[in-house]
């Protein structure tokens, strides 16, 4: 129980940071109705990106304004795959994933990992987050606002403020009404095939991000720490919209649960293993609650919808005889 309790800062951090990452997932999954399968592909380029530029000497923002920029670029592929060739859109994430791939490798330096060199202390103090904050922040070697949770927190916040701000722009209530329905978008004007492309882009450097925020975390980049985003991203989005449908109806409320859903996720993922659990299990632990989670909507209406009962049916007759003693 005291491990348990002493490894939940970092899990809420973790589920923080991934907490982006599903919000760019949420977009695609739940505003545009596209599965996009780029994100496994470019959360690792926007760690790589990042790493590789800051242990260069490029300033942190710098760095992580260029992993944005690769994470959107991802985007704009698959985007352009799907829409100027033609190619599903599962089917041109999967392609974008797989040519990442080679393309991360190679902006590492044909290294599987780049690690940030955290035992200097000069290059430490320029990070923005790092699993050393945790324990320094609370022993006090660092102020209380270096703590992972504050800064990403602070951060997510002022995502979801610029999220919830532009798409109640006209371009955002496009892009919205592209994922709700295309055809009648089509019908008002919208071009559609710009609103997909657009809202990948805005996603996957969503996802770029966090991949480059928690590449800070871990101090390192490694070329498989994008594997099984999507089904983390799933969970988040999942979870959250089970467990807070009903209390955020507000868009910005909406995001705000899925951060919350990551964060439940660690935090469950973090108990199991206090239990004892292999963790290579992990992986199908996750299938499990994303399947769970996944079917609970379905459950309601299926199995607990309070039953209606049928309308009385009269015939001819007796509505005469009802209309007489009336």
């Amino acid at each position: 129980m005291l491990g348990f309790l002493s490894a939940l800062p970092g899990a809420i951090s973790q589920g923080l940071i991934w907490g982006i990452m599903a919000i760019g997932v949420y977009i695609t999954f739940k505003v545009l109705d596209i599965a996009d399968l780029t994100v496994d592909g470019s959360f690792c380029t926007g760690g790589a990106v990042f790493v590789v530029l800051f242990t260069g000497g490029h300033n942190v923002w710098v760095a992580l304004v260029a992993a944005i920029l690769a994470g959107m670029a991802a985007g704009l592929v698959t985007g352009l795959l799907h829409t100027f060739c033609g190619i599903p859109a599962i089917l041109a994430g999967i392609l974008t994933q797989l040519g990442l791939w080679s393309v991360n490798i190679a902006i590492m330096g044909m290294k599987a990992t780049v690690a940030i060199n955290v035992t200097t202390p000069e290059l430490l103090d320029k990070l923005l987050v790092s699993l050393r904050f945790v324990r320094d922040a609370v022993t006090g070697v660092r102020p209380f606002y270096r703590h992972p949770i504050i800064v990403v927190g602070i951060i997510t916040v002022i995502l979801i403020a610029l999220l919830y701000w532009y798409f109640g722009t006209e371009q955002g209530c496009a892009l919205r009404a592209t994922g709700s329905n295309r055809n009648m978008a089509r019908a008002q004007g919208i071009n559609t095939n710009h609103s997909i492309v657009l809202g990948l882009v805005i996603s996957n450097g969503l996802v770029a991000l966090s991949g480059a925020l928690l590449a800070q975390y871990n101090s390192a980049s490694e070329i498989n720490m994008g594997r099984g985003a999507i089904v983390i991203g799933l969970a988040a989005v999942i979870i959250g919209e089970v467990l807070f449908s009903k209390v955020f109806q507000n868009f910005a409320l909406k995001l705000l649960a899925v951060s919350i859903g990551a964060i439940l996720y660690y935090i469950v993922l973090q108990a199991v293993l206090a239990t004892g659990l292999n963790a290579n299990y992990l992986k199908l632990f996750s299938a499990i609650v994303v399947a769970i989670f996944l079917s609970i909507p379905y459950w309601q209406r299926r199995y607990f919808r309070p039953k209606v009962r049928p309308p009385l049916i009269y015939s001819p007759g007796e509505a005469k005889e009802g209309k007489r003693d009336a």
